[in-house]
């Protein structure tokens, strides 16, 4: 019994590495299975009948004994980054998230102890790591107030089969640093019970008391996330042209006085949510519908447009411009 009870182990390591645990699970009314397949500390229960003729012409059945297999627990997991890109940073920059997805895709339920790695490549520069947090409130964005600083050891973050959970990677970058310099950190995460090899066996370890098993992914993983230093600046300019009554252009009552506000945006990068506004000087009057960004007419109500006209001023909502760019804002005024 305890030959067969060994052997039913092993077996079912086997079938589980080759994705056989679907077919199993068929058979054998198990667990539902999950994405590394049936749930550690399942049972895999299953008997034979076997019938045979009577004199008289009934049929006799016997059923065989049942033959019960526990599911081992298959250790995986993995590491990705969730930012769409390269996160931006400037010199000295402090408190710069990096976010990463973590997932158990072992069968069984598993604690994982994290770790960090920064890396400065050819055009780079090594981040500072100053914690690494995890996504306590489960709404995948980072919340200093509610999200929980992780420590090796003490909350390891446990996730069911399939679970997956957000870490953020909190950074800081070295004053100093190059315009386009990148830095990366990696995100590297082991199970507790174990790693190793593929098929390295933990006896006795597995969740419901079988064998836990380390599966291809060696029961850890990492991925990378990447801070890029964009040093983008703002120079604003403001010039004025006079248009008098005399076609001349001296600034005289009823002259017009076009004003010129231009935004130059240098280095990498880009700056966001820029916002223009100006107000009407005393001595004149706006003139409706001038206002133009780029040479292109803004409406004066506060609309579906970038401008408005409120307040006894002009306003103009630039948004997210890229370095390399110059955005102009005219308008005009009539001298009382």
């Amino acid at each position: 019994m305890v030959r067969d009870s060994l052997i039913g182990r092993r077996s079912t390591a086997r079938l589980m590495a080759g994705a056989a645990a679907g077919a199993l699970a068929l058979l054998s009314g198990a667990s539902p299975a999950s994405a590394a397949g049936t749930v550690a500390g399942s049972l895999i229960d299953n008997e034979a009948k076997a019938t045979y003729d009577l004199p008289d012409g009934t049929q006799s059945e016997v059923t065989s004994n049942k033959v019960s297999l526990r599911v081992d627990e298959l250790l995986d997991v993995t590491v990705a980054s969730a930012d769409p890109g390269d996160v931006a940073a400037t010199p000295g920059a402090t408190g710069r998230v990096l976010s990463f997805t973590l997932t158990n895709s072992g069968n069984g339920s598993e604690a994982f102890t994290l770790g960090t790695r920064s890396t400065a490549g050819a055009d780079g520069f090594d981040p500072t790591v100053t914690s690494v947090v995890l996504d306590s409130n489960g709404n995948g964005v980072y919340d200093p107030a509610d999200d929980k600083v992780y420590t090796a050891g003490s909350n390891d973050p446990v996730l069911s089969p399939d679970a997956s959970l957000r870490i953020f990677v909190i950074t800081s970058v070295p004053a100093g640093v190059a315009d386009g310099g990148r830095g990366q950190v990696d995100l590297t995460a082991a199970a507790v019970t174990g790693t190793g090899s593929a098929g390295t066996i933990f006896a006795g370890k597995g969740q419901g008391g079988g064998d836990a098993i380390v599966g291809t992914t060696g029961a850890d993983g990492e991925d990378k996330g990447f801070l890029k230093v964009s040093s983008a600046t703002l120079a604003f300019v403001k010039s004025a042209t006079v248009a008098d009554p005399f076609g001349g252009t001296s600034p005289l009552p009823g002259g017009t006085i076009t004003y010129t506000l231009t935004a130059t945006i240098s280095g990498s990068g880009s700056l966001p949510n820029i916002r223009i506004a100006d107000q009407v000087p005393t001595g004149s009057t706006y003139a409706a519908n001038s206002l133009a960004l780029n040479g292109n007419p803004l409406t004066d109500d506060a609309d579906g447009d970038a401008g408005e006209f409120a307040n006894g001023g002009v306003a103009v909502r630039l948004g997210t411009v890229a370095a390399g760019s110059a955005p102009i804002v005219t308008f005009k005024v009539r001298i009382d």
